[in-house]
């Protein structure tokens, strides 16, 4: 046990500050703490709206667990902080100009399994203990704490809480922009069972641009707080499991899998820093493919290629029913 944790006389800011250096030895770009409650009215109106106008699409799964999403605390018992960590995916290294495109996101390994390890790593190495999954096996001692760890893993507003915990704010595409280094980072949550210092919001300041709401290509984005999952590309991409709409097929060009219009024209990602993470970085084979192999692409092939990539979130299916619609698209014109 740590012994920063022990008898509940630790000092909350010196145990905030130790926590987010180590956030940023095992790789965080960022890290912020924010106090666990209940989301803002506004917030919460905005949820229930957009479930009930049917914004997002088929994922029936978003209206599930909806007061756990609208209060973090129903997750875990005696959770008082959350920590908010940001982790850089930015490119090192492209797919060629002309060959189908993927979004920066999945070029490398699974970020669910690489930031909730980081996540675990640095609430082991703080003296926290996993919270059991049955409430009879919590330890009633008082030295011990618990935490749990998500990456888009559990009903949580993950870009609410990077905001309340000082990280960024959430452009007019629906990402979160850190200030001076952009919108390309993957979003974790460390729930912890004690209290400590606290970050301040950061306000927006996307200002009068209005680039990704111009540049999204089936008009998803919207001005104000409103996104229209179905006629998202990253939606019809990848969690849509029917066929292609051909509004959308017409306006999908080369990418086969996600879409990062709306994050390439934003100005804050000129300042984005491409990243070193041995475990983003995408695999020579995958920078090698062309639109022949892909057309031929077997489901052994497929496994091999995408083996512990969150691009086996679309499925062999998804993904070639995609590759179909884009290479018959050109074929027309």
């Amino acid at each position: 046990m740590n012994s920063k944790l022990s008898n509940n006389s630790y000092n909350r800011q010196q145990l905030s500050c130790t926590i987010k250096a180590e956030a940023q030895r095992l790789g965080f770009f960022a890290c912020g703490i924010a106090k666990a409650g209940a989301v803002d009215e506004a917030t919460a109106y905005h949820i229930h709206h957009w479930l009930d106008e049917g914004h997002n699409a088929d994922m029936a799964y978003m209206n599930n667990y909806t007061d756990k999403r609208l209060d973090p605390r129903l997750l875990m018992k005696g959770l008082k902080s959350i920590v908010s960590v940001a982790l850089n995916y930015a490119p090192s290294k492209k797919i060629p100009e002309g060959e189908y495109q993927f979004a920066a996101y999945a070029l490398g390994q699974d970020y669910h399994d690489i930031v909730k390890n980081k996540l675990r790593q640095l609430a082991e190495k703080m003296g926290f203990t996993s919270e059991p999954y049955h409430e009879e096996d919590r330890k009633k001692d008082e030295n011990i704490h618990y935490y749990r760890a998500f990456c888009d893993s559990a009903p949580m507003l993950e870009r609410y809480w990077a905001i309340q915990a000082g990280l960024g704010w959430t452009g007019k595409n629906h990402q979160l922009i850190i200030p001076k280094s952009g919108s390309m980072f993957f979003l974790g949550e460390l729930l912890l069972d004690i209290e400590l210092d606290y970050d301040n919001p950061v306000p927006s300041r996307c200002g009068k641009c209005h680039k990704c709401i111009d540049a999204c290509p089936t008009q998803a984005l919207k001005e104000g707080r409103e996104m229209d999952a179905n006629r998202c590309l990253s939606y019809q991409t990848i969690e849509n499991r029917g066929g292609l709409p051909p509004e959308i097929v017409n306006k999908m060009g080369n990418v086969i899998y996600g879409c990062d219009c709306c994050q390439q024209v934003c100005p804050w990602n000129r300042f984005a820093h491409p990243n070193n993470i041995p475990e983003l970085q995408p695999k020579k084979e995958l920078l090698e493919m062309t639109k022949d192999k892909w057309q031929a692409l077997s489901e052994e092939e497929y496994r091999k290629l995408f083996k512990g990539s969150a691009v086996k979130r679309a499925k062999y299916s998804g993904l070639m029913r995609n590759i179909k619609a884009v290479g018959e698209e050109k074929d027309k014109e």
